[in-house]
């Protein structure tokens, strides 16, 4: 369904191709890295904050919803316990009912990602 590989030759920062696309992921320089691209974490938030978007984009489209515009603003975080917690704020370029706002925050629930995450999706990992 989705593939993505990854080179890196040293230090933090890495290359990402995804299909046909040159991604980069690398450390802020107050963690050692170069800043050379998003880390992590914020990769994996980007991931939920689109899917989140494109999902709504789709279902607004079929019920003929103008939404305008579509803003995700995505956090993650961690407490002193270990705790941690992604939070995430939508808002659109047009006004809607609330009618309309409460099907599309249901519709955020069921996003591929947001699905992926909530269930904790199993790693297998082989060295070679």
């Amino acid at each position: 369904m989705a593939h993505v590989t990854l080179h890196n030759t040293a230090g933090f920062a890495q290359q990402i191709k995804a299909r046909s696309h040159q991604l980069k992921s690398d450390e802020p320089q107050n963690n050692g890295g170069q800043d050379t691209g998003p880390a992590p974490y914020e990769l994996l938030l980007a991931a939920l904050a689109s899917c989140t978007s494109l999902t709504l984009r789709m279902y607004a489209d079929r019920k003929g919803w103008e939404l305008g515009s579509i803003d995700v603003d995505a956090h993650f975080g961690r407490d002193e316990a270990g705790l941690e917690t992604i939070s995430r704020k939508i808002s659109f370029g047009n006004a809607l009912s609330s009618e309309q706002l409460a099907r599309l925050a249901e519709i955020c629930e069921k996003t591929p990602v947001t699905k992926t995450i909530r269930q904790g999706t199993a790693i297998q990992t082989s060295i070679a």
